[in-house]
């Protein structure tokens, strides 16, 4: 309403909200005049009004927008765990054919790490804002967690490909350390570049044999005969490999080498050497093992698989009805190795109401300073050490089982 539409109001202008009907004099201020037609009009708004309402619009659509900008990030969390013991969909998750087993109950858990990010599943700003403030996340650049280049159906797809190998070398370590002969056909399916083996070892060679310098020779029937060779053999040393070749026993020569720096440092290297192959494994199974596990892929669970399976075949409650947790890959030979995401597990196992972790000790420099209030970690190299503790567990004698110090290899 202007001025010269309150002229023509006349008598009719109504009192202004500083200007009381009896016309009394009020304080200076803003005033707003009314339209004459009547009280229920509302009072125009001013332009500072109008801008402040604007500007706090378009910020808070910036805002909105700069946080849900894909960013090249990865997000580790604390991911489900999962009873080996236990059932899915009202079966076993371990089930065993062509051996007597025995029920049994408590609770063996694996454990796992959820990523948010990477190829077709990008993280925004808001994700990475809030796995910075949360004390059990870890952000990290997203080639640090998925090789550059991949698609996500490359790494589901190699995902599930170490998930079978894991089970197929636990199935293989927990029959072994049972006792049972576990025949194997060790075929070579490529050779490390620049290695001794590099020029002498062909693809598709059977391994039969291997003599260290100064050694007796050693029949090969096994993985675990020949990782048990190796792990003994300081790296250079001159081997003589016995293999078949196009249906021929032939004798190569060859310096072993060592085994590749890793993140964990030179003081959680593996002993021995390596021979510079690459093995493509036949096993032949005695006793056939199914897992009814999904939505979780990769290496890591080796460990508890092979627990859960030792469980299986032997009488009684091996956990003596302990809650127990754990993580690490499990070769052939039931060497457990080290795994990402040990700090995330370990809270995960924490949530899940676990009261003790069983943690590889390739690991033990990341764990010591990180284990969760009331969680009890016990580091294991081997199958064998893994079992050992799981029974001094149950047993009530887990806490002189060795745990992880920083000074732990």
């Amino acid at each position: 309403m202007n001025e010269q539409d309150a002229g023509r109001a006349g008598h009719d202008r109504r009192p202004t909200p500083d200007q009381p009907a009896d016309g009394t004099p009020q304080p200076a201020g803003d005033t707003a005049l009314l339209d004459p037609h009547g009280p229920d009009d509302e009072p125009q708004v001013s332009r500072r009004a109008v801008t402040m309402v604007l500007s706090g619009a378009l910020l808070s659509a910036m805002l909105l927008v700069i946080m849900l900008v894909p960013l090249p990030y990865a997000v580790q969390r604390p991911g489900p765990t999962v009873n080996t013991l236990g059932k899915v969909d009202g079966k076993p998750l371990i089930e065993v054919d062509g051996a007597k087993t025995y029920p049994t109950s408590g609770e063996l858990r694996l454990t796992t790490v959820s990523v948010v990010g990477g190829p077709g599943y990008p993280v925004t700003a808001a994700d990475v804002l809030a796995g910075w403030l949360a004390e059990d996340e870890v952000v990290l650049p997203v080639e640090a967690v998925f090789p550059d280049g991949t698609t996500r159906e490359q790494i589901d797809e190699q995902s599930t490909a170490q998930m079978t190998s894991s089970q197929d070398n636990a199935t293989v370590a927990a029959l072994q350390e049972l006792g049972y002969d576990v025949p194997m056909v060790l075929t070579v399916s490529g050779v490390a570049p620049g290695s001794g083996a590099d020029g002498v070892v062909e693809r598709g060679d059977v391994i039969s044999s291997i003599q260290p310098e100064g050694e007796e020779r050693t029949q090969i029937r096994s993985f675990s005969d020949l990782s048990a060779v190796l792990a003994r053999t300081p790296a250079g040393t001159q081997v003589t490999l016995g293999v078949v070749r196009d249906g021929s026993e032939t004798d190569l020569s060859f310096a072993t080498m060592g085994h590749p720096d890793t993140a964990l440092g030179p003081a959680e290297t593996p002993p021995g050497s390596l021979l510079g192959v690459l093995l493509d494994p036949q096993v032949e199974m005695p006793v056939d093992v199914d897992f009814d596990i999904e939505n979780i892929g990769g290496p890591s669970a080796g460990t508890m698989f092979a627990l859960g399976i030792i469980d299986t075949l032997t009488p009684g409650e091996m956990t003596g009805g302990e809650k127990i947790a754990g993580t690490g890959t499990m070769d052939l030979a039931g060497h457990v190795g080290p795994i990402g995401g040990i700090r995330q597990k370990l809270v995960g196992a924490q949530r899940a109401g676990a009261d003790w972790f069983l943690a590889p000790e390739g690991n033990c420099s990341e764990v010591v300073g990180h284990v969760p209030d009331g969680l009890r970690v016990v580091r294991v190299g081997t199958l064998g050490e893994a079992r050992h503790a799981v029974d001094a567990i149950a047993a009530g004698d887990g806490g002189s089982m060795p745990t992880c110090e920083a000074s732990a290899r």
